[in-house]
């Protein structure tokens, strides 16, 4: 099982879109997590075939990113606390983009050359169903 992501503005009915738009494409979803920050809801799902889920998730105007490590950080230091821990540990840091930020927190989506070894060390920020059960 692999995680897929979703980044989309918070409003009423958001998984239930998500759900009917996947169900019409026989996809199912095995692990779900929701978390808020500002007006932005950040969706991990946990599917059997990432690419085929975001490519019908983009094909109905969902942003969705696939095999992205997904964090929640405080704003004042996270960035650098997890720079520096994956550093550390010699893992680097291929791209990072920020998906959501409000005044104390921010989600940022992390590719890494060593995705197994950066869960375990980010494991407390990670977002949704990848703790634990990584499809690397």
């Amino acid at each position: 099982m692999k995680s897929v992501t979703i980044v989309a503005e918070d409003r009423m009915g958001l998984l239930a879109d998500i759900h009917y738009i996947l169900g019409k494409s026989n996809i199912s979803i095995d692990g779900l997590n929701v978390d808020v920050v500002g007006k932005k809801a950040i969706i991990a799902l946990t599917v059997k075939n990432p690419k085929q889920t975001s490519d019908v998730l983009e094909k109905n105007g969902f942003k969705a990113t696939g095999e992205s490590i997904v964090v929640k950080l405080p704003k004042e230091s996270g960035i650098a606390a997890i720079k520096s821990k994956l550093w550390q540990q010699k893992v680097n840091i291929e791209n990072m983009h920020i998906l959501s930020t409000d005044i104390n927190e921010e989600v940022l989506a992390i590719d890494v050359d060593k995705p197994r070894k950066a869960v375990r060390l980010l494991n407390e920020f990670i977002i949704g169903p990848m703790t634990g059960n990584i499809g690397y």
